[in-house]
Formats: C-alpha cells, structure tokens, sequence
C-alpha cells in the first residue's frame, strides 16, 4: 500500500474521528444547542455520585462540600481557555496541545495520559453498571462487567453522528429518573436534610483545611472529563454575529461548565449516602457510595420495590451507556492519534476501541472500584500537572507574555517534535506532587500534593518558555500558503485546496505547502493527515532557518484575524 493510499484511507475512516487534524467547516453543521446538548448528555455519569459519597463518608459533609468547591472553581478556571481554544479552532485536546508547549512528538504523552483517564473511568462506571445488573436480575459481577463493556461498542464505532443521537434522545430520560426522587425527598422530609448538613463522617465533621484539600484531590481526578468535552466542543459552528450569545452559552456550559453539573451531582452523592445511612440500612458502610444502593434505597421509599428495581435499573444503564459511549470514543481517537504518530500507520479506530475496551474490563475485573478513593487521589497529581500546563501556555504564554503563538498549531513540519516548555513542567510538577502524596516532604503536606502539582505547573510553564526564549514552539513561521487561514470573522477559513498525495480536497487550517514541486515546478499543497502518514521527511518544507521561502510570514498574532474573503465551502470531495 503507497503512502498515498494509507493517506486516503485514514481520510475515509476518519470521516467523523478528525483525530489528526482540525475538524472542517463542511462537517461542523450541527447548531450551537445541538453540541452544547451532546456534549452534556455526557456528563450522565453515576461516579459523580461515588466520588462525593466517598469523601463525605470519609471527611463529612462540611468538608466535602468545601473540597466539591475548591476543586470545581479550580477545574472550571483551568478549563476555559482550554475550552474556547477548542471551540474557537475546532481542534481536540491532543491538537491543542502540541503547539500549546508539548510539540509534535511530545504531546503524544498527554494523549496517553488522558487515554489511561478514559479506561479508569470506564472501568468505574462499568462496575458501577454490574453492580446494578447484579442488584436487579441477579447477573454475576464478571458477566455485568462483559455486557457494560461489549454494549457500547456497536455506538463508539459509528462515531459522531450515532453519540449525538444516543446524547440527544436520551439526557431528558435520564433527568426524570435521577432528580425527580431527589427533589420530591428534599421537599417532604426536612430531617433528612438536616441529618446531612450535621453529617460527621468517619474522621469528624469538624472543618479542617487538610480535609478539604483532601477531598478535593480525589475530585481533580475528574478533570479530564473537559478533554471528553472537547471531543465534542470541537464540532461548534463558527461563530457570528448572529449566533455570538448562544454560542458562548454553549460554550461556556457544556465546556467548563461541565463541572457545574459534575459538582452538584458530587454534593448530591453526599446526601444521598446520609439517606441511605439514615433511612435504609445504618450498616451498609462504604456500600452507602454505590449508586445502585443510593438509588434503590430512596426508589424504594417512594415506590413498590418491584418498581424501584426497574427504575432504579433503567437509570444506571442509561447513564452509564452514556458516558460509556464517550470514554470509548474518546479513548480510541487518543490511541489511535499518538499508535499514528509513532508509527506512521494508520490501524483504524476500531482496533483501539477493542483494546481500550478490553483494558477497562480488565481494570473492573480487578475491582478497581474497590480502590477507588486511592487511585483518583493518585491519578489527579499527573492530570494536574498535565492540564494546568496546557491552560497556563494558552492564558499566559500566548496571551499575555506572546511567547508563544497565539494561534494554535498543530500541523507537523510546523512545530518542533519536542518542546521542553510542556515537557519539563509536567515532568516537574508530577515528581514532585508524586513525592509529596507518598509523604516524602512529611505528613502534614501529603493532602496538598495536588495542590503542588497545580502550583509547580504554573509557575514552571512560564519559567521555562521565558528561559528558552520560545524557540521551541515553532520550527517554521509559515505554511508556504499565501491564503489567509481566516475568514473576514475571524472563523476558520472554508477555502478548499487538493491533497496531492490522497487527491482529496482538504479545508485551508488543514493544508501546507508540500516541499514536493509539482511537474512544471509549481507549488503543491499537501493535507496534514498526508503528513501524518508519511514515514519520509520528503513533503516537509524544511525549518526556516534553513530555507527562507519568499512570500508574507504567516501572522501569528490577533491581527490575523481580519483575513480575507474566501470562496464558499464544499462538502468534502475527491478531485
């Protein structure tokens, strides 16, 4: 197969993946509602409700509402930039990344750092499905654990398309059935309020800073749900002054606003393993944070248990289906993305769904559930480390210092293979946030270690990039197109150009000029997934301190964003 056949392939399978390149106007054509919506749907999840039972049974409700806080406040800030970057170039979380500090090859860390956070989750909220299944019908643990894992599959491998309309059809489902009880027992028994503002936990419910930071540690573990957001903010239209207001709403609510919802559900897992405690069984102990149990416990006060059962049933499976859908999904492009880069081969995400898939079954048949509490307090140093990076280069660094480009780069022969501004932040706010959980620098700062993660990151990833001058960012300044990259609003530009290597037409963010003349010596342009694939360095312009080619430096500032007209987009072709 010739490189120009892998190339049309990926083209082909990825139609809806977009997982190496930018995703073009020609396929973002849902509205502003309909990804915000999608996008959403996707925080159906039931760990939520774990994860603040956890902390509350461990530290009190007092506590765990302060930590729910901390953590929210943090990962929403974190988040927004990130988000709008998205949103705003249509690019993914790994895309984003590359010219965010990491460079071409470098990012391929990040991406399997959030491809181990989409099997962990998937592992959680698998097990969390079995256990309703062994509740409801009487199915084994390891059986529920092969259903929630081989049920999704079918989903995840239609792609885009099919996890809108599973998001769409079935977020008002999954509404009814999960606050409806909640707020008709908030309402009716006020003592049960007050037992759970009183809660105490296991250590004393007694505010205490350690404590606080404590449990919001184990919630710094759910922000690579953002980069899940991502997977799907990054399919908003371009924005315009007639869909300006619903697309930040959009935005801002199902991008980093996702841990609004997040948040409230954690506060809700609380009270809902004091009801449980208090009104059902006061011996369940640390089963009290399984969803099963919370659900079924306040079902069967409302309703006969044959009808607790089966809605009780009907609500896990339906979220955990989707949420499941977006792990898998997410999961598979971030392997396929970096297995493609390191190889120059193109396997096909269905291969990955498998293998993610099989890992997280894997993690459940562990009983990586069990381990909960350790392994999210664990995993949120790296992830930390990983995503404070990303935000500070975009809000500092390219914003505010203008060391690096404002405009996000992600195309290879642009960016240097390895950016020491990324690399050395998140290796040095892991190590020692890492060294400070195992209780290196003593017990009384072993609850802040993710604090340090966050505080090393951000001081690190400007440090470094003031140190080496950002010369690592960018290995050329422009692409060799004399197009302007934006349209007259400042949007992605919808002009056309053909791949001479695949003989597709590629949107104008997706294109460079190839270092391979055409047959009189013309200028050839070649897609960036063709660069992707390519095991030679043949179609790279060289770096520019090499080779100056004639012709306008391409901007890299705001002032770019007064391109000019473009021709109007087509559907995706073959010329």
């Amino acid at each position: 197969m010739t490189e120009g056949d892998r190339a049309r392939r990926a083209a082909e399978d990825s139609l809806e993946d977009y997982a190496f390149r930018y995703v073009p106007r020609s396929f973002r054509r849902w509205s502003t509602l309909a990804v915000g919506g999608t996008a959403l749907g996707s925080i159906a999840f039931l760990a939520d409700f774990s994860i603040g039972a956890s902390i509350g049974l461990e530290h009190g409700t007092a506590n765990a509402v302060l930590g729910i806080l901390l953590a929210s406040v943090t990962i929403f800030l974190v988040g927004l930039p990130i988000s709008i970057y998205a949103a705003r170039y249509n690019l993914d979380i790994d895309l984003i990344a590359r010219g965010s500090g990491f460079g071409y090859q470098g990012s391929v860390i990040t991406t399997l750092i959030f491809a181990g956070f989409t099997c962990i989750f998937f592992a959680l909220e698998g097990a969390i499905m079995a256990q309703a299944l062994h509740v409801g019908i009487g199915l084994p643990l390891p059986a529920g654990y092969l259903v929630s894992t081989v049920v999704v599959i079918p989903i995840v491998v239609l792609g885009m398309r099919a996890l809108e309309r599973l998001q769409f059809w079935t977020t008002p489902l999954w509404l009814v059935l999960a606050l409806l009880p909640l707020v008709w027992v908030v309402l009716v028994d006020g003592e049960i309020v007050a037992a759970f503002v009183a809660f105490d936990g296991a250590h004393g419910g007694a505010v205490d800073v350690g404590a606080v930071v404590a449990c919001a540690a184990v919630c710094f573990a759910l922000t690579p749900q953002l980069a899940e957001q991502l997977d799907y903010i990054r399919f908003m239209p371009p924005r315009s002054a007639a869909n300006r207001r619903r697309w930040w709403t959009a935005l801002l609510l199902a991008g980093p606003g996702w841990v609004i919802f997040s948040g409230a559900k954690q506060v809700l897992g609380v009270f809902l393993a004091v009801y449980v405690l208090a009104r059902v069984d006061p011996t369940l102990g640390d089963r009290a944070a399984e969803p099963v149990v919370q659900f079924l416990g306040i079902y069967q006060e409302l309703m006969p248990d044959w009808l607790a059962v089966t809605l009780a049933l009907a609500l896990i499976v339906v979220a955990q289906v989707k949420i499941n859908v977006t792990n898998g999904y997410s999961g598979s492009l971030a392997c396929l993305n970096a297995c493609t880069r390191l190889t120059r081969r193109y396997p096909g995400r269905t291969v990955f769904v498998v293998l993610n898939l099989s890992v997280a079954c894997a993690l459940m048949m562990l009983d990586v559930f069990a381990l909960m509490y350790f392994v999210l307090s664990l995993y949120a140093n790296v992830v930390m480390a990983w995503l404070v990076t990303v935000a500070v280069d975009i809000a500092v660094n390219k914003c505010l210092l203008r060391i690096s480009p404002l405009r996000p780069e992600h195309r290879r022969g642009m960016l240097h293979d390895w950016n020491p501004v990324g690399l050395v932040s998140v290796g040095v706010a892991t190590v020692l946030s890492l060294l400070t959980f195992a209780g290196v620098f003593g017990e009384v700062l072993r609850p802040f270690a993710v604090g340090v993660a966050i505080v090393a990151a951000a001081v690190v990833t400007p440090l470094t990039a003031v140190l080496t001058r950002g010369r690592w960012y960018l290995r050329r300044s422009w692409d060799g197109i004399t197009l302007p990259m934006v349209d007259e609003q400042g949007s992605p530009s919808a002009v056309r150009l053909r791949c001479h290597v695949t003989g597709y037409t590629f949107e104008r963010p997706d294109m460079l000029a190839s270092a391979e003349p055409g047959p009189f010596g013309e200028t050839q342009h070649i897609s960036s997934l063709a660069l992707t694939l390519d095991g030679s360095d043949r179609y790279v312009l060289p770096p520019e301190d090499q080779l100056r080619t004639a012709g306008p430096p391409w901007p890299l500032g705001l002032e770019d964003m007064d391109g000019g007209p473009v021709a109007p987009s087509r559907s995706p072709s073959k010329t």
